[in-house]
Order: C-alpha cells, then sequence, then structure tokens
C-alpha cells in the first residue's frame, strides 16, 4: 500500500532482484471471484504503489462474455476509475512462470480513498473486523473440487480420464497424464498452505484441501489456488473448470468450508465438553445463524444459474436447509473431532462461489447467530433428504436473489453498496440465460413442434 514503510518497500525489491525477477503480476478479485490483474516491471512498482493503477471500475460490472452490466456507479457514472495497489506482504514468486512474482493488490475509490464498494476482498475485512468486536477471530479450511477437461477434436471439451468408481484414488488409474501430483507440488511452491489431493467421485474430478488458517488468509490462498489450477491446466491445454456442474451425466463440484474461531485467549470458541453435543453455545447459536440464514446464502455460495442443478436427493450436495453430527446428508455437518479441531462444516456451497464473498457470507451469518442467541434445531437422523423435515433451499438463482435481499439483518452486515451492485449483477445473468434459446430447447421441440 502506498503508506508501507519505505524501507520495507526497498527490501522487497531488492528480493525481487536477487531472485532474478524482473515483473509482478498485480492480482485481485472481480465481483465473481476470478482473478484481474497487470503485469508491472519491477522498476516501475514503486510508482504503482505511491500512484495506484487506475483500472474501470466497471470490470466488476463485466461479464464472462464481455458485457457490461448496468450497475450504478459504472455505466451510469461514466466509467469511472477504482485505484489499485500492490499488497507486497502477499508477494510469491510463480513456480511455472520464470521471473516473475505475484502479489494480491487493495482496490479503492480515488475520489474518497476508501475500499471500493463492490471489492471482495474488503468485504470480508470489515465483517471479520465486526466478529473481532465481539472478541472472536473466525478460521476457514476450505475444500475445492473441480472437474479437468481435454479438448475434443472437432473442439468442445470432454472430461480427462473416465474411469468410474475411482473417488478417493491416487495415482495413474484415473489420473493417466499425472495431472495431480505436478499440480499438487506447484501450488505447494506457491505457499498456499496445500494439505493433499485426491481424485473425487466423477471422472476427470480432483479435490484438493487447504489447511485451515485465519479467514482473510484462507480466502487470500483459495481465490489464488482457484486462479493457479485454471493456468496449470492451459499450461497443459487443458480446461480446469470449477462450474458448478458442467455434465449433465455426473455430479458437481463443491467448495466446502470448515468454521471455526478462536477467542481473545486463541483457544477454539466452538469446543465445550460439557456443552450439548460437545459444542459450546457459541457453536450452537452460530450454527443456528447459517441455518437461519441459509436461502440468502445460497446468492453468495451458489451463485450462478447453473449452481441449483447441483442440489437434489441423492446428490450428496445440499438440498434442505438442515445439520447433522457427522452426517454428510446435511448441510451443515459437524465433524467427530472436538477440542481444538471442533468446527462446523458448510457443505452448501459449490466451487464457483468466489471464496471472499462466500466466507464473508458464511462467518456473517454465524455472527448474526451468535448474536441472536438462538438454538439449532435437532440435529439430522440418519440419510437425508426428506423435504417433510426441513425447509427447502432455494430451487433457482432467482429465489435465492430474493433471498438475499429480503434478509436485512444480513444485507446489513455487509453492507447496502455491496448487496445492491450484487444483486444488480447478478439478476441481469438470470435476465440473459431467460432469454437464451438453449440446446436442450432445440433439442426438445425443432423436430416436433
Amino acid at each position: 500500500m502506498s503508506d508501507q514503510d519505505p524501507a520495507e518497500v526497498r527490501r522487497h525489491l531488492d528480493r525481487l532482484a536477487a531472485d532474478g525477477i524482473d515483473v509482478v503480476r498485480v492480482t485481485y478479485p472481480d465481483l465473481i471471484g476470478t482473478d484481474r490483474a497487470r503485469d508491472v516491471l519491477v522498476e516501475e512498482l514503486p510508482r504503482a504503489l505511491e500512484h495506484g493503477l487506475a483500472f474501470c471500475r466497471a470490470v466488476y460490472h463485466t461479464s464472462p462474455q464481455g458485457d457490461v452490466v448496468p450497475v450504478s456507479g459504472g455505466l451510469d457514472a461514466g466509467l469511472p476509475d477504482v485505484c489499485v495497489r500492490p499488497d507486497l506482504t502477499t508477494l510469491v514468486a510463480l513456480p511455472w512462470e520464470p521471473s516473475v512474482a505475484a502479489c494480491l493488490a487493495d482496490v479503492t475509490d480515488p475520489a474518497t480513498g476508501a475500499p471500493a464498494a463492490e471489492s471482495p476482498r474488503d468485504l470480508l475485512r470489515s465483517v471479520l473486523e465486526r466478529c473481532r468486536e465481539h472478541g472472536l477471530s473466525p478460521v476457514v479450511g476450505p475444500e475445492l473440487e473441480y472437474f479437468l477437461c481435454e479438448q475434443e477434436p472437432g473442439g468442445g471439451w470432454r472430461r480427462y480420464g473416465s474411469t468410474p468408481g475411482a473417488v478417493y484414488t491416487a495415482g495413474l488409474r484415473a489420473d493417466p497424464g499425472n495431472h495431480l501430483l505436478r499440480t499438487l507440488r506447484q501450488v505447494r511452491d506457491l505457499g498456499l498452505g496445500v494439505l493433499s489431493g485426491n481424485h473425487e467421485f466423477d471422472g476427470g474430478q480432483f479435490e484438493i484441501n487447504l489447511l485451515h488458517s485465519e479467514a482473510l488468509s484462507a480466502a487470500d490462498r483459495a481465490f489464488r489456488f482457484k486462479a493457479a489450477v485454471k493456468e496449470l491446466a492451459r499450461r497443459e491445454g487443458r480446461l480446469a473448470t470449477f462450474m458448478a456442474k458442467p455434465f449433465n451425466d455426473a455430479g458437481g463440484s463443491g467448495f466446502h468450508l470448515h468454521l471455526s474461531c478462536t477467542d481473545a485467549e486463541g483457544r477454539n470458541a466452538f469446543d465445550d465438553p460439557s456443552g450439548a453435543y460437545g459444542l459450546s453455545a457459541t457453536a450452537r447459536h452460530a450454527i443456528a445463524g447459517v441455518l437461519a440464514h441459509a436461502p440468502a446464502l445460497a446468492a453468495l455460495l451458489n451463485p450462478t444459474v447453473n449452481s441449483y442443478k447441483r442440489f437434489g436427493p441423492d446428490t450428496l450436495a445440499p438440498w434442505l436447509i438442515d445439520w447433522g453430527l457427522d452426517n454428510r446428508s446435511a448441510m451443515v455437518r459437524v465433524p467427530p473431532e472436538r477440542g481444538s479441531g471442533a468446527r462446523l462444516e458448510l457443505r452448501l456451497g459449490d466451487a464457483s462461489a468466489g471464496p471472499y464473498l462466500a466466507i464473508a457470507a458464511t462467518t456473517a451469518a454465524a455472527l448474526l447467530g451468535i448474536l441472536a442467541a438462538e438454538e439449532p434445531p435437532a440435529p439430522l437422523e440418519g440419510y437425508g433428504y426428506d423435504p417433510t423435515k426441513a425447509a427447502l433451499l432455494p430451487t433457482d438463482l432467482s429465489a435465492a436473489l430474493d433471498a438475499l435481499e429480503s434478509d436485512t439483518a444480513l444485507t446489513e452486515l455487509l453492507g447496502k453498496d455491496f448487496t445492491d451492485s450484487y444483486l444488480s449483477y447478478k439478476r441481469n445473468e438470470v435476465e440473459r440465460f431467460q432469454r437464451h434459446v438453449t440446446d436442450w430447447e432445440f433439442t426438445e421441440y425443432a423436430y416436433h413442434l
């Protein structure tokens, strides 16, 4: 940032020179969690730190197809700038790109110097500050799944590998090109705190787990992880997608969040051997908060039209608003560990969710539950997916956006400016999809009607 200590800046520059690095890739997340960036020559880095890098604010309002969505403060304001400054505390060399390092960035409004309203990283910071006001520091462990695809000879993409029954495997049986080993080593060398990886349930599907950490660090690492996996796949001539459900004949990809909190003394605030289920009142209230705000959470943790095709009975993706003790058919699972490992696992999110928004929304809902001090209902017993026993999650993005808009407690915590921008952007996505003629419609109707 511009107010960084000059001696600290010089130390970073000397380190870059010693490592033979001449370019720094300055990166930040957009509103849907994908990476936006600019490559800066090292000799120009002091200028970027002092004055910032100008980006059009409408980058936050630009769809994956390049349409600029009419969100307030963008087109209607004449496409003004945001100011992006490198955060040198996040500098790391890119293992696969010689002489290039990367860092995250802080995004501000040049007129006020305040964080940009749409900045996901700053949204998370604001939620975490509210948690700290109540003596809690959220700790998060992200789990992300993705599909690896190969180019079809005539165009299009097919899944990499098709071995059935290869869930929880490693090696050449389901990964004949050793994609997973290469990726694990590269993201480890990027300093992302990678724990392990394996082939997942469907052909070409992989899961890589990241170590738990303080929530902002966890979001930074998950954001950089997704960008790295996609970049590494491109280097192989392949496509890595974190789309929720890319294939009709396969399951979806999840983004599970393990959440706990430490108190002012650094102890796990979710653990209490004498509490119900071995959980503290704080943990139980957090679960109640996540359940209470689940319909609105879906808008941020299941953020695409495609997301809702991952849900349903017998998918091991949530369908109902419930919780259970070590029960993977529940939306909120409480793993069996207690003590320092006491936590909840929110299984609602899919892999297309932006890490900052997913973690911000989840911690906000948990905090609201803690402040409301309400107990959750009885935990799910046995296999779930019985709609007579729990309320249904939203079944499409439009319903989830309506739920977010009506959840005034959550939107107040997330902030009106951010919420209005997000709702406008995502409702435009729904409108564009509703006008689009799909392959299914042509196949279903064209010949017979």
